[in-house]
């Protein structure tokens, strides 16, 4: 079995492991969700809200399996398998951690929910600008868009401008621990700003290289 198999199998079992633990301590409704300002604005019962986020780190976990079987792109991403998993295992840890942080606020450790959450997001958007430009064409990750599926060129084109979206995005995330109430805002909307941009980036990209054709 391969490493990364082994440290998300991991990290499933602990995250079980925890909410078994700590099921008896919990009231029978559970914080779930936080609004803009860190306030509780939704719950769930004790069994789904300890076991949700377990439950679908396994689903993602049988994904991470098939997805290098059934993708027509499978090819090449043996070429990029290590980023692939990369990926992955970074993605279980971030949903650990916000299980983690559920945990630690039903237990009665109350905090602000959402700068607590703005560092791990910040990382995870650094972390995808880092690897987004060593992606190769696939149908599962990456900036998928009928243009860079359509054409291997832009697809790099485009995901080299994503990635330095991506980066930026991460380290305005952080700007937000120093505005608490406009945090999530720092968090999102760059993201969202970047994922407009790449998505219009790589339609234009295409274009030009048909137009260049067609005068060839």
């Amino acid at each position: 079995m391969k490493k990364s198999s082994i440290a998300i199998l991991s990290i499933i079992l602990i995250s079980f492991i925890l909410g078994f633990y700590f099921y008896r301590l919990m009231p029978d409704q559970l914080a779930s969700h936080w609004n803009s300002r860190g306030e509780v604005d939704d719950y769930l019962p004790k069994f789904w809200g300890l076991f949700l986020l377990p439950l679908v780190s396994l689903a993602l976990f049988l994904l991470f399996l098939f997805v290098p079987r059934i993708d027509p792109f499978k090819e090449n991403i043996k070429i990029f398998r290590k980023y692939y998993d990369l990926v992955w295992v970074c993605l279980f840890v971030f949903l650990f951690y916000i299980f983690a942080l559920t945990v630690i606020w039903n237990l009665g450790y109350q905090f602000n929910f959402i700068l607590s959450f703005t560092p791990a997001m910040a990382g995870l958007w650094f972390l995808l600008g880092y690897i987004l430009p060593r992606l190769k064409r696939n149908w599962f990750i990456g900036i998928r868009t009928p243009w860079t599926l359509s054409s291997e060129e832009v697809w790099d084109r485009t995901h080299q401008v994503g990635g330095r979206l991506f980066k930026l995005s991460g380290l305005i995330a952080l700007i937000g621990l120093a505005f608490p109430n406009l945090a999530s805002s720092f968090v999102l909307l760059p993201v969202l700003f970047s994922a407009l941009y790449v998505t219009v980036y790589s339609y234009l990209a295409y274009r030009k290289i048909v137009q260049d054709k067609n005068k060839g």
